[in-house]
């Protein structure tokens, strides 16, 4: 990386840039816990984020106090400074910026595969298949003349849970940093 400030990255080669990363290369960028807290919160916020930002982050995430302890705050600082940063930064997934760093425009083939879920939250997958399985539900419920469902066409309810898993799919695909068409465009 050429900017003015230094934070021990190494540049990117050329190659790693111009081709699309390997499956391999993926799968061991999000096994790691900092690693994928790292391209969380860059995605989370707007422009860069500061080395000691986002130590401060990942150790108030790992030990659940706000702020985290000093030495685990130095622990995590260390780790990304050495080692997670200069990772995603040679694979052409993170880059620096005039004050931190940020995801570059390839971290789109990493952060696809990162959908981060409260505790008690639900995945887009599984929000999906409630839809389904209650539409499946109202549907029976209909054909067996449950009141107030009975009365209602069966068109109807199919057309309202389409309509429904249509808007829920178009606001997801919105929450995406790249669409489809985005990718098929780069190629």
């Amino acid at each position: 990386m050429s900017s003015g400030i230094h934070t021990g990255f190494e540049e990117a080669s050329s190659e790693t840039l111009d081709e699309s990363l390997k499956r391999t290369e993926i799968h061991d960028v999000l096994r790691n816990d900092r690693r994928r807290l790292v391209l969380s919160r860059l995605g989370e916020v707007e422009g860069p984020v500061t080395v000691r930002d986002l130590s401060e982050y990942i150790a108030s995430v790992e030990s659940g106090e706000r702020p985290a302890p000093r030495n685990v705050r130095q622990s995590v600082y260390v780790s990304l400074h050495q080692t997670h940063l200069p990772k995603l930064d040679d694979l052409g997934i993170v880059e620096e910026a005039e004050r931190g760093v940020r995801l570059s425009h390839h971290a789109d083939e990493v952060t696809v595969y990162l959908e981060v879920v409260p505790k008690h939250g639900l995945s887009w997958g599984e929000y999906y298949l409630g839809i389904a399985v209650l539409g499946l539900l109202v549907q029976l419920a209909g054909s067996l003349g449950v009141p107030v469902i009975g009365g209602v066409p069966p068109v109807a309810l199919a057309t309202s849970f389409l309509v429904l898993f249509a808007l829920s799919a178009m606001y997801h695909i919105s929450l995406q940093q790249t669409t489809l068409l985005d990718r098929f465009s780069q190629s």
